[in-house]
């Protein structure tokens, strides 16, 4: 229940490829994953971390302190979390996260509960912060209907941006945060709206056959970086739209540090595990083995899903919910808990990541090695 604490699950072992410390800080018989790669799993101080597990009734939020082998300390409680939403506030006194058509913070220390904004009948995906965590967006889905909402974390000025296809991972842009930059599915992919609705546009124009993916804004230069799957690791320039390749490789999830100097990133198929990128020369070197199971049947393609995918994934799963923000069972994407989604402490020295290495997804760990 919330509020609960349970011993530490911490133990470590030597990376087989690099011979990294790697930290198992979970043991359960139940899923637990780090949260998702655009966001920190660590408080700003470094000394805890926050992970989602179903060892409750659904997905639910908890709490390591001090890391790596502290108690474990259960958030939340009741109806299930989004498992992909959270968001710690750049102070790290609170976290937000959605449950259904609802985002909420809670405060770590008090564990107290507060409804931000409800949108009845609607499907809220992940929460991403801007302007030191006074706005607050999250993609929408409602039937047929997708967007943004956008608001701010008082609960005021919130509205709906519609548009016409599915939306994925909205960021606010770090030094513009009247700048929404999106994801839509399938192509073209990245587009930029105002936070008032006002400027959408697209920033490439490109077929289903180039598989962009997982862009997210450079540290701080504010360009934007992607990967063009499976073939290479890119830079698209905010204001001029100029696109370079920075390395040719199968990057997958994809975290740049604070500087933009260097980018961080899994990789599929094959999985030669988790990697760090330097931007100006290309050169990449490996931070730890990953081992988990990557699943989602068109990572194998090089191609966005289309209409026919999904439902040749809905028979198989014998569901009619699969989507984008669908994590429990086999989809085109997904299940995502099958992913590491790996992202840095605040430090950059240590690296949290996913894995069902073990046959159940944990949280793991890797000290970076110079």
């Amino acid at each position: 229940m919330k509020g609960d604490v349970f011993p530490s699950e911490h133990s470590t072992r030597r990376d087989a490829s690099t011979g990294a410390l790697v930290h198992q800080l979970t043991n359960h018989a139940s899923i637990s994953h780090a949260t998702y790669f655009l966001q920190s799993s660590f408080t700003a101080d470094g000394r805890s971390l926050i992970f989602v597990s179903y060892r409750s009734e659904g997905a639910q939020l908890f709490e390591i302190a001090p890391f790596p082998g502290g108690e474990i300390r259960q958030l939340t409680g009741g109806p299930a979390i989004h498992p992909f939403s959270p968001a710690i506030h750049p102070s790290s006194e609170s976290i937000f996260f959605v449950r259904g058509g609802s985002v909420w913070s809670i405060d770590r220390r008090t564990l107290e509960e507060r409804l931000i904004i409800e949108f009845p009948g609607v499907q809220l995906g992940e929460c991403s912060l801007g302007a030191g965590g006074e706005w607050i967006i999250a993609a929408f889905r409602r039937g047929a209907q997708s967007g943004i909402a956008a608001g701010r974390a008082n609960g005021r000025e919130w509205r709906k941006i519609p548009f016409p296809r599915t939306v994925i991972h909205p960021q606010f842009h770090p030094f513009e945060p009247e700048w929404i930059e999106f994801s839509g599915d399938p192509a073209p992919r990245m587009h930029r709206v105002r936070r008032d609705g006002t400027g959408l546009e697209c920033l490439y124009e490109h077929g289903n056959d180039e598989f962009i993916v997982h862009e997210t804004f450079l540290g701080a230069t504010g360009d934007l970086v992607f990967t063009v799957w499976p073939h290479a690791l890119c830079r698209m320039d905010w204001t001029t739209r100029e696109r370079r390749t920075i390395a040719e490789f199968n990057a997958w999830h994809i975290t740049p540090n604070r500087a933009g100097t260097a980018v961080l990133c899994d990789t599929n198929h094959p999985d030669e595990g988790i990697w760090i990128t330097d931007v100006a020369a290309g050169r990449r070197r490996q931070v730890c083995l990953s081992e988990s199971s990557n699943r989602g049947t068109q990572w194998k393609t090089s191609r966005y899903a289309l209409a026919e995918d999904f439902q040749a994934a809905q028979s198989a799963a014998k569901s009619e919910a699969l989507s984008w923000m669908e994590v429990a069972t086999d989809s085109v994407y997904g299940p995502q808990w099958t992913h590491p989604h790996p992202s840095f402490s605040p430090d950059e020295e240590r690296v949290a990541f996913a894995s069902d290495r073990s046959g159940q997804t944990q949280v793991y760990v890797a000290e970076v090695t110079p």
